[in-house]
């Protein structure tokens, strides 16, 4: 259903309520590109290598700081001063989507998610509509120490959950007093969103109208990542009371850690010589076998109010975009900035599938789950994760913190209730 601005964006409480204003079509005829980090960075020189056509708009390049980014796109959105392409974090596109911000991709270039991790086209569609189309992508997974496994008997981190505890208690028994088998921070949320995913819990229900904290896999997942606390496998304790992640992991201090691929680079780097093979990447395990995890990365996405807003597959935007997605293009980009490609089989061109560190990213991948697509999602993670913490610290028991996370996100998600009943939410 099309709404006006001003509905939209007074039905989402999460938003600013300075948002009254909107894109307004570009009379230039130029096609700028905001970007973050990394990516910003190296794309004039992937621009610069690609094969476009004779009279193609010219390209800007605005770069964004990572902190930045998300408030730029709601005042932008405010302003009317949205640019005509953007790569957008895929936890934002529910609520970009959800206020009118961006425009669904077009029919004619569909073709671009058939080469793609399903979890991740997934997490891009909202209602009946793809709303942007991946770039690179990144999940989270089990960062070990091969030594200290190898020592526990285990050529890795077995993969069933119970089967997988028992060998941390062996890996714990290898180590001194001070010394824990894993390190799951509870201020973190990721670490519990990928148990719980694991265990098939949907976290959220009636038309993501509801938190689903208190059925059965929910609470299963919670117990689970308590007794890791319990059973002295994990400490009790924030990132910030880490005070060297390399040093503590090359110290044995724990023998596994939760992370995404950016983390590669860095042990690469920060660990001595003579640990460079003494780690390596698993999957995460799960309550039968390989579990899940939430699928990230960054997306590209057209605005509304641009010209390629009409949804015109040939327009020059959509036609860019469809270049940066193009495997040559894919392999140059993830050369320039080390990124997972989005595209599945730039992986093999790319020699990650062979590497054993970057593969089991690409199995992680193939079996991760979409998180709810709701614009409240962060608060409620974070929500979630307070309740957890205060769970392992004693004040709750499993069964409690359910119901008080479900309380939580009840309360985050009275604007999405009002709006589905009234027709006004995808």
């Amino acid at each position: 259903m099309n709404l006006s601005r001003r509905s939209m964006i007074g039905g989402i409480a999460a938003l600013p309520l300075a948002l009254a204003g909107g894109c307004g079509a570009r009379a230039d005829q130029g096609i700028t590109i905001w970007a973050m980090g990394n990516e910003a960075a190296s794309l004039p020189r992937l621009l610069a290598d690609l094969n476009r056509p004779a009279g193609a708009p010219a390209v800007t390049v605005q770069p964004l700081p990572w902190s930045a980014a998300h408030e730029k796109l709601l005042t932008g959105f405010a302003g009317g001063s949205l640019p005509r392409i953007g790569q957008v974090g895929n936890s934002w596109i529910a609520e970009l989507a959800a206020i009118g911000a961006i425009a669904p991709v077009p029919s004619a270039v569909h073709g671009l998610l058939t080469d793609q991790f399903p979890a991740v086209v997934e997490t891009n569609r909202i209602g009946a509509a793809v709303w942007a189309i991946p770039w690179y992508v990144d999940t989270r997974l089990q960062f070990y120490r091969t030594d200290l496994f190898a020592r526990a008997g285990h050529a890795a981190p077995p993969l069933e959950w119970d089967a997988w505890k028992r060998a941390l208690h062996r890996v714990k028994a290898l180590g001194g007093a001070g010394d824990f088998a894993v390190l799951l921070p509870v201020n973190e949320f990721e670490q519990l969103l990928t148990i719980a995913l694991s265990a098939g819990a949907r976290l959220l229900r009636d038309d993501g109208a509801r938190g689903a904290f208190s059925e059965p896999e929910f609470l299963a997942a919670l117990a689970f990542y308590k007794s890791l606390f319990d059973e002295r496998l994990a400490p009790v304790a924030s990132a910030t009371q880490i005070s060297n992640l390399w040093n503590e992991f090359a110290r044995g201090t724990f023998a596994i850690f939760t992370s995404g691929p950016w983390t590669v680079g860095d042990l690469r780097a920060r660990l001595p010589a003579e640990m460079q093979g003494r780690w390596g990447t698993a999957p995460n395990p799960g309550p039968r076998g390989i579990g899940s995890a939430a699928p990230g990365g960054s997306s590209l996405v057209v605005f509304r109010g641009s010209h390629a807003a009409a949804g015109d597959g040939d327009d020059p935007s959509w036609d860019l975009i469809s270049r940066l997605l193009s495997p040559r293009a894919q392999l140059r980009f993830q050369q320039l900035t080390g990124d997972l490609p989005a595209r599945r089989s730039v992986w093999t061109q790319a020699g990650l599938a062979r590497d054993p560190v970057f593969a089991s990213f690409a199995t992680q991948l193939e079996h991760a789950t979409a998180v709810p697509k709701v614009p409240e999602w962060e608060r409620i993670v974070t929500e979630m994760q307070i309740v957890a913490e205060r769970m392992v610290r004693g004040q709750f028991t499993v069964a409690q913190a359910g119901r008080e996370i479900d309380r939580r996100a009840d309360r985050l998600l009275e604007k999405r209730r009002w709006m589905l009943e009234r027709g006004q939410a995808i």
